[in-house]
């Protein structure tokens, strides 16, 4: 696998209307890219940070959310997403599953760099996933890992679908209610960069078959596990599987249960039985 540097973050604003471009063309194939995208010597904004915390609702501290290097990573995966050999449009891919590995807490201050590829393309029920795979790393020890699971629709094998991390049953009772005003999706834009029109206006989401604006699939992720500040180890594993979209404005239900060591977690629609993420954090 070859590797080309970045010398800087590449530019979402740039890399989306490719990205819609790029769709037109791209018709699937069997092969991704053996190419590893790498930025060295990347250091955290302390405003930035602190914007991302207020948004996400994470307590402002010296220590990262296990959340925010991916958003870091996000335009590097977006870029590789975009590239001309990648086989399959990044509009219409699917973010179905999030696993981020944190070996140790990542510390404002602190200097480090970021890889990125693909790789596991393989089939599903519904049609076929890949894995886009970042890391952060500091003095060539990884500290975090990250693998975002997409789904392209189309031609799937018909088979069961993968499981998610530790099946669920009946959606339990709510142990708190979150209240999510309609703007999140554009709040959480501003400091991700991550401006796909599903997420800002109920206008620009019904162009994708909408209804109203969604809520970005790693903000869920960030909020759920701001519920467990205080009460997570330093490593460990946190594992989420993205179901029903948010619909927004909403009010979400979520629920924490620990088993040993672990948690589990649902977060849902407060008013329906509907499951957006299903989780399990698990202590390495």
């Amino acid at each position: 696998m070859s590797t080309q540097a970045l010398r800087e973050s590449p530019n979402l604003g740039v890399l989306f209307p490719k990205a819609v471009v790029s769709g037109l063309t791209k018709k699937g194939g069997k092969t991704l890219p053996e190419r590893t995208y790498v930025r060295k010597g990347v250091k955290v904004d302390p405003v930035h940070l602190a914007d991302y915390n207020r948004v996400c609702e994470f307590r402002l501290t010296d220590a990262l959310p296990v959340t925010y290097p991916h958003m870091l990573t996000f335009p590097m995966q977006v870029k590789l997403m975009t590239d001309p050999d990648f086989p399959f449009p990044l509009v219409g891919s699917v973010h179905v599953a999030n696993v981020i590995t944190q070996h140790r807490p990542l510390l404002v201050g602190e200097e480090f760099d970021l890889r990125v590829h693909v790789e596991n393309l393989r089939p599903h029920a519904k049609g076929k996933q890949f894995d886009m795979v970042s890391e952060v790393v500091v003095r060539d020890e990884v500290v975090w890992h990250d693998v975002s699971t997409y789904l392209r629709r189309g031609g799937g094998s018909g088979g069961p679908s993968e499981s998610g991390p530790g099946e669920r049953g009946p959606l339990p009772a709510p142990s708190a209610v979150w209240k999510v005003p309609g703007d999140i999706g554009r709040r959480y834009a501003e400091v991700s960069g991550d401006r796909n029109p599903i997420h800002l206006y109920g206008l620009t989401a019904k162009l994708f078959g909408f209804p109203r604006a969604i809520a970005h699939g790693m903000w869920t992720k960030a909020r759920s596990l701001a519920a467990f500040e205080g009460r997570l180890p330093e490593a460990y594993t946190v594992d989420v599987r993205f179901k029903l979209p948010v619909l927004l404005p909403t009010k979400l239900g979520f629920h924490a249960e620990q088993v040993g060591k672990d948690w589990k977690f649902d977060l849902f629609d407060a008013r329906k039985a509907k499951p957006h993420i299903e989780g399990l954090i698990t202590a390495l």
